[in-house]
């Protein structure tokens, strides 16, 4: 096998709390994060003896500041060896959105080359490549929701219900560095208070937290407005993504998902997205070979 292709998925966070800050410059938080449908599409082709790296997003880097560029490279030194890749990038998810792309684009370089040269990596080598190159590298590696703890790269899978996510974007960026320095840290949190009081004593509907909007909200009330129009068009929460500026609404059906983006259409709310949350069954209980990687 010489060239594959595989879907990159987008993921909200349907929780972050965040403990505290680190020595190195990091935060401690706990997190639950949903992979989408939405994805972009990556094609890598063994060619050559070098590294290229094509996209179809004009503002997108193509040399080694980006992720999935970078993300080759890693490979190839934890091979001890250079070989030619050629990475093609399709994007459907928002840039600099929250919702995880770059990150995303990664770790499907990393599990596309592991394949292409027939998976001389196990996940726990490739979980160490993948935190190397972002805190959120290591989560798409899983290919489920997950609880994430530490900077998010310590990772336990959940099952989820498979609902339908609308996702709204006012097309403008917020830096994530920016967010974390204007976060106002609770002193008094930790870990264990955060995992008993919210998470494992309360059904999963009842999560939808995200400590950065008090941060990004303030700064883009809009957001708060199109959290708004979601509720009023059924969601059944609603929330920021990350830093943002992404927000979404949950919904238990299709159908309700898509009335309520239509509406919003006629608004001129943004970049909006109707898709469904990939629940991680497989996780346990999919065929051999979505997990031949992971052995």
């Amino acid at each position: 096998m010489h060239a594959l292709t595989r879907m990159c998925p987008a993921k909200v966070n349907l929780f972050l709390k965040v403990i505290g800050r680190r020595p190195d410059g990091y935060h401690n938080l706990i997190t639950v994060m949903q992979p989408l449908s939405l994805a972009d599409e990556l094609t890598l082709t063994l060619t050559g003896k070098a590294i290229g790296l094509a996209c179809d997003h004009p503002e997108l880097p193509q040399d080694e500041r980006n992720l999935a560029y970078r993300a080759a490279q890693v490979f190839q030194a934890a091979r001890g060896q250079k070989f030619g890749v050629e990475i093609r990038l399709k994007k459907n998810i928002p840039v600099a959105a929250g919702l995880g792309g770059g990150s995303s684009n990664a770790a499907g370089v990393l599990i596309g080359l592991n394949a292409l040269h027939g998976y001389p990596l196990s996940y726990g080598a490739l979980h160490r490549l993948a935190a190397r190159l972002g805190a959120d590298v290591p989560f798409f590696l899983l290919g489920g929701p997950a609880l994430g703890r530490g900077i998010g790269t310590e990772l336990t899978p959940l099952r989820l219900p498979a609902y339908w996510y609308v996702l709204v974007n006012p097309g403008f960026a917020v830096p994530t560095g920016w967010v974390y320095a204007n976060l106002t840290l609770n002193r008094n949190r930790t870990e264990e208070n955060v995992i008993c009081g919210r998470l494992a004593c309360q059904t999963w509907a009842t999560w939808f937290d995200n400590d950065l909007e008090s941060v990004t909200l303030k700064a883009f009330p809009q957001l708060g407005v199109l959290k708004v129009a979601l509720s009023r068009q059924g969601a059944q929460a609603t929330l920021m993504s990350g830093s943002g500026p992404t927000v979404f609404g949950v919904f238990p059906h299709q159908a309700a998902a898509q009335r309520a983006a239509e509406h919003l259409k006629n608004t001129g709310a943004g970049w909006l997205q109707v898709t469904q949350g990939i629940s991680g069954d497989h996780l346990l209980t999919g065929p051999e070979e979505s997990l031949a990687w992971m052995n």
